[in-house]
This record gives C-alpha cells, sequence and structure tokens, in this order.
C-alpha cells in the first residue's frame, strides 16, 4: 500500500476518527486505526465497539490497499510533522513508512483481516442542524450518571417523534431536557446513547446549520455528518419514566436574571464548599430571593430582587446541581417553580418550554 496526501487532512481526519480509539484493550488490533484505499481516496476507520467513526480525506494511491497502525503512535507523529505533503508506503509484513520534508518514520501494524467492520444501521431516518443537535447534547450531558450501578441512566434518551425531538438526562438528583421542533422520521423512536459516545459525537458536531443524518437501529445509531461516519451502540434496558416525575403544578414561582444568581451561587460556592454538606440555601420572601451559605469557616448571605407568584419558600440544595443547571443555560432570565422544601424545583423558560431543569433539594433542618 502506497499513497500520498496533505498532511493537515490527514491530521484532521485522526484526530476525529481517535475518538473511538480503544484504550487497554483486551483485543491490541483496537488500538489501531485501519487505513483502506476507496474511490474517495483514504477511509480511515476506529472502533472501540461501542463507538466507530469512519471518515476520507482526498489521496492518491499509486498502490492500493489496507492496513491497521498502531492508532496514537500514529497521531502522535502525524500531528508532530511539518504541512505539506505526506506520504506513506506499508508493506506486506505491514512495515509503514511516513514521510514528510525530510523526516522519515518507521512504525509496525497489525494485519488487518482481524479489524472488525462497523455494523451496518438500517431503520428510521431523518436530518437535523449540527447545531441544534450538539446544543441539546451539550445542555443535558451533564446530568447523566456516574455510577454504573444503572448503566441506562449514564447515557441520554433520546425520544423522536415526527415533530419534535427530545434528549433527557436523569441521575436520581436531577434531570436536564431539551426539546426541538424537527422534520422527524415516520415512525417513533426511543433509544439510549452512552453519555461518553455523545461526548465525542458532540466534539465532531460544527456549530453550523448543515444537516446531520441520524438513522436508529434496536441496536445502534448511525449519524453521518459530511464524510464522516459515526456508529454507536445504543445502551440497553429501560430508561426511567421521567414523565411521571415531573410536576405539573406549582405553589411557587420566581422569575429571576440566571446571570446574577449564577453570580450569587459562585460566591455562596466558596463557603459552601468548605463544609461537608456543600450546601446553597434559597430564602423566597416576597420579592426578594436571599443566597445563602455556611460552613465551619464562615458563612455568606446575598439578596437578589426577583418577581415572586404564590407562597413564601426556604429550600436548600446542592451547590454543584445548581451550579450545573445555570451554566446550561443561556437565556438572561428564568423561571423556578416550587411546591414544598421537600419537593424537586423546576426551572424552564419564562417563554415557551424548550428546555426544563429538575433539582432534588436537600432536606435540612429549620428549612
Amino acid at each position: 500500500m502506497r499513497f500520498s496526501c496533505d498532511t493537515n487532512d490527514l491530521n484532521t481526519s485522526l484526530s476525529i476518527v481517535s475518538r473511538a480509539l480503544a484504550v487497554r484493550s483486551p483485543k491490541p488490533i483496537l488500538e489501531g486505526i485501519l487505513l483502506e484505499s476507496c474511490e474517495q481516496g483514504l477511509r480511515l476507520i476506529c472502533t472501540d465497539l461501542a463507538l466507530g467513526i469512519q471518515t476520507t480525506i482526498p489521496a492518491t494511491f499509486t498502490e492500493e490497499g489496507r492496513a491497521v497502525l498502531p492508532g496514537k503512535l500514529l497521531c502522535e507523529i502525524v500531528r508532530k510533522l511539518p504541512g505539506g505533503v505526506c506520504e506513506v508506503s506499508i508493506s506486506d509484513r505491514m512495515q509503514a513508512t511516513i514521510r514528510c520534508a525530510s523526516i522519515r518514520t518507521t512504525i509496525t501494524g497489525f494485519d488487518p483481516v482481524e479489524y472488525p467492520e462497523l455494523p451496518q444501521v438500517a431503520g428510521a431516518s431523518f436530518s437535523m442542524p449540527q447545531r441544534t443537535l450538539r446544543d441539546m447534547i451539550g445542555r443535558t450531558l451533564f446530568a447523566i450518571a456516574v455510577d454504573e450501578s444503572r448503566p441506562i441512566l449514564t447515557g441520554c434518551l433520546m425520544e423522536v417523534g415526527r415533530s419534535e425531538m427530545r434528549v433527557v438526562a436523569l441521575d436520581g438528583f436531577r434531570l436536564a431536557m431539551r426539546k426541538e421542533s424537527i422534520e422527524g422520521p415516520e415512525s417513533d423512536v426511543s433509544a439510549v446513547v452512552g453519555g461518553k459516545v455523545l461526548g465525542d459525537i458532540a466534539k465532531i458536531l460544527n456549530d453550523t446549520d448543515e444537516e446531520v443524518a441520524l438513522c436508529f437501529s434496536r441496536s445502534h445509531v448511525q449519524m453521518n455528518v459530511g464524510a464522516t461516519h459515526i456508529v454507536a451502540r445504543l445502551l440497553e434496558g429501560e430508561f426511567i419514566r421521567y414523565r411521571q416525575i415531573l410536576p405539573q403544578e406549582w405553589q411557587t414561582r420566581v422569575s429571576v436574571r440566571s446571570g446574577e444568581l449564577g453570580s450569587a451561587i459562585d460566591r455562596a460556592s466558596l463557603i459552601a464548599r468548605e463544609g461537608k454538606s456543600n450546601l446553597v440555601c434559597f430564602r423566597i420572601d416576597g420579592d426578594t430571593l436571599t443566597v445563602t451559605s455556611n460552613s465551619e469557616n464562615g458563612d455568606m448571605e446575598e439578596k437578589i430582587d426577583v418577581t415572586t407568584e404564590g407562597k413564601d419558600l426556604t429550600i436548600a440544595f446542592n451547590v454543584r446541581y445548581i451550579t450545573d443547571v445555570l451554566k446550561a443555560i443561556s437565556d438572561d432570565e428564568v423561571f423556578m417553580r416550587f411546591n414544598s422544601n421537600v419537593s424537586p424545583c423546576v426551572v424552564c423558560p419564562t417563554e415557551g418550554d424548550s428546555y426544563l431543569y429538575l433539582v432534588l433539594p436537600v432536606r435540612v433542618f429549620g428549612a
């Protein structure tokens, strides 16, 4: 196998596919990247069996073929090359020689015969802007569970109908949901995609209105982004019926500027994190929201002007959970809805329903 290509193109494609590179796999070949000739030029494939990524770049072949090269080493070598044309030749014994300018590097690869093929995915298909999908993932992914005792909660639920798509994540203490209007498939989709996989996918998606094509089968999802094809295995199991835990009514509703509240909580966290409980307390008294925190080292109090409907209330939260929610919101103003000091707080937009966050409070004596 012998070909030449642009070094920058090769570096970019390697950085994309290497997101699916296996680490310390019992199958050493999965720690490699498959290179093969195709009609479009050079095809690169990488998979750890849970996630597979394939992309192509223009290349000129003087000898077609395929080979698997050690992924981490190949990425590091190409990343440190100067720009210009890169020439790669691979012998029948899988000895690869990489030349660029005055640099020559030789590495040993694997026989590609044992490299697994990416699954073929057929099922419900639709397209949406890359920017939209990237945003939906980014604003919910923080709420997945990190505890492997319930594997299904380590991913995000994707619900797709003919006119709407929802992405939902929850870990037992908080819930994050984003929804958007789309032109969906003929049949409804309900699938759970692993959090790590979604994080890698979000980094590949661009902040543009260019389309990403999605296709769901019973076991996999495929996403096509330009010349890049991503295939991910779905998580098995039944996701929590989250709609049943969303409060439909409220006793207290506060309209608050999200940036002002976020800054107050950030300051309160300086004291809260010094204590064992890491708590921040909200005291709603008319149109004033008082944010407090305390620990063995001191205390903090800050008053914020808000617009309140309903009853006064005092409620406490884990400061990290409420901070994560506010970081995921770009609106200048939000609603916070409460029923009691032991019921979940709902954070939602003042107009529309494109997102909803739910945070469980912490029961404190005297609250």
